[in-house]
C-alpha cells in the first residue's frame, strides 16, 4: 500500500479566471481549475495519476521540493 506523501503546489491565478497548478517535484503535473477548490481537486487527481505511472514504470518518486515565492522591486 502506498505511503502518504506531501507535495508543494503552485497555484497561479489566470487573468481570464481560474487557476493553473504546477507541482515543482513532479514536472509532468500541470492542471487547471475554474475555482480554487476545483484546481486543488484536479491537482490531487493529476498527482495521483503521475505517481501511478511512476510506480508502474519503476520510477522513483522524488521528494517534495520546497519553494519560496518572494518579490523584487526593480526600476522599469
Amino acid at each position: 500500500m502506498p505511503t502518504e506523501r506531501r507535495f508543494t503546489i503552485h497555484l497561479l491565478p489566470e487573468p481570464e479566471g481560474g487557476f493553473t497548478v504546477r507541482v515543482p517535484a513532479l514536472p509532468p503535473v500541470v492542471t487547471y481549475g475554474e475555482t480554487y477548490e476545483e484546481a486543488l481537486a484536479n491537482a490531487r487527481e493529476a498527482i495521483e495519476a503521475v505517481l501511478d505511472v511512476y510506480r508502474e514504470d519503476g520510477i522513483e518518486i522524488p521528494p517534495d521540493i520546497e519553494t519560496r515565492i518572494d518579490t523584487l522591486t526593480i526600476a522599469a
